[in-house]
């Protein structure tokens, strides 16, 4: 599982750091501005609109300048990057931490490992949510809908409960810290004495 693991995350990495070279070099490019029509501007225009152009769009929704589309792809491209390895990682240690379970007869520990590895993804679900309805992405969108639907049940009730501070909604706030608060009641009384490795 760590062989797998460690691939996953160096073929992740190689993609954030590929495409982070691709953006840097489209701003410098764009910066230069060289001839639109000459070799040079085609080419690194062609490998990179697909991701520059929807970004583009979505800053010139928001009122924003969209010279530093390139600027937000890097940033989207690295979050990205991240919710994929921290999803990896979760399933990877709920994976191990069950079989361990199952190999030493301590179906408690697989218990544990089931429910803290669901709730470390309920967690990555929430903080997806936060950053997607920052970037603009609507409830029509499939994976917002979704994201909606399976985190609105913690987080209409708290946001009934906890007032806003100002126009900030802090209930997810509060749900991080309910779903740590599962999370250490976990560690400390299902896996208690379980090697908790965390991938």
């Amino acid at each position: 599982m760590a062989r797998i693991f460690w691939f996953i995350q160096t073929g992740v990495i190689a993609v954030i750091v590929t495409l982070t070279a691709m953006m840097v070099v489209r701003l410098i490019v764009d910066a230069t501005d060289p001839n639109p029509f000459g070799w040079t501007a085609r080419t690194v225009r062609r490998l990179s609109d697909w991701l520059v152009v929807p970004v583009r769009g979505g800053l010139r929704g928001f009122g924003i300048d969209t010279k530093f589309a390139p600027l937000v792809a890097i940033l989207i491209v690295i979050l990205l990057g991240f919710f994929i390895l921290s999803l990896v990682s979760t399933i990877a240690t709920t994976i191990v931490g069950v079989l361990l379970g199952l190999q030493t007869g301590a179906f408690v520990w697989v218990l544990g490992f089931i429910l803290y590895g669901l709730l470390s993804l309920y967690n990555l679900m929430i903080f997806v949510r936060i950053i997607f309805s920052w970037g603009g992405v609507s409830y029509t969108n499939r994976l917002m809908r979704f994201l909606v639907d399976a985190t609105e049940p913690l987080l209409g009730p708290l946001r009934r409960v906890v007032p806003p501070l100002g126009m900030w909604d802090i209930s997810p706030i509060v749900a991080f810290l309910i779903i740590w608060l599962f999370q250490s009641a976990i560690a400390g009384t299902l896996l208690r004495g379980a090697p908790f490795h965390q991938f």
